[in-house]
């Protein structure tokens, strides 16, 4: 397995960044990035919803759901999403199309106090795969375009460690529609090895304590 950090941490990102402005809106607009099925999306964010609805005073706290990391990224571009939840490289997005379109506000802290979190790769142990150099000629599974740890990290971070562009050294990869179908995609055999987020800290059967592949292991 290898790790790397991503430095850029998880964002959250408003327009409405005062409390003076959020009074004056009737409805608060949350994005949520795809990559996990649609009802533990909603499920998981509502009770964001209902803290912001109580603290803030929104008449209504909608969730919107997108299909891919873009979804939201254009939905903070048009004005039609208030809140988003990004990682360094979704943030970058917007803020190279349009710096005054979002400001980051707060950041995820992990148990240990880090402000950061790590791409891991994942393979079935029956793969033989036991590290990245063992992953040669096999097939990589990415997250989405936007993602921090299911795409820029593993692009430029393993070919540190292969010598060889992604590209090259394994025989294939492609995108599976974000971090829980590119977990799928690993243990359906669809992939060889899966890159997604973890805070890296903890047991390994647990998944860790916190992204992707905890949330799977809870499942």
């Amino acid at each position: 397995m290898f790790r790397k950090m991503v430095f850029g941490a998880v964002s959250l990102l408003a327009i409405a960044t005062s409390a003076a402005h959020a009074a004056d809106l009737k409805e608060f607009r949350v994005g949520i990035l795809g990559g996990e099925n649609e009802t533990d999306r909603l499920r998981n964010y509502q009770c964001l919803a209902d803290h912001l609805k109580a603290e803030f005073g929104f008449e209504k706290v909608s969730l919107f759901p997108a299909a891919d990391y873009d979804g939201v990224i254009q939905g903070l571009l048009g004005g039609t999403l208030d809140f988003a939840e990004l990682g360094a490289s979704g943030y970058a997005s917007v803020y190279i199309k349009d710096p005054k379109a979002v400001t980051p506000i707060l950041t995820t802290q992990q148990t240990d106090g880090a402000t950061g979190y790590y791409s891991i790769g994942l393979a079935l142990k029956s793969s033989g795969i036991t590290d990245i150099k063992s992953a040669k000629g096999k097939k990589l599974g990415y997250a989405d375009p936007d993602s921090t740890s299911g795409y820029l990290i593993p692009l430029t971070q393993i070919p540190k460690d292969t010598g060889q562009s992604n590209e090259a050294f394994f025989a294939s990869t492609q995108f599976n529609g974000g971090h829980e179908n590119n977990i799928l995609a690993v243990r359906d055999g669809k992939v060889d090895v899966a890159v997604d987020d973890s805070s890296g800290i903890g047991d390994f059967k647990n998944g860790y304590t916190s992204g992707t592949f905890h949330k799977e292991v809870a499942k």
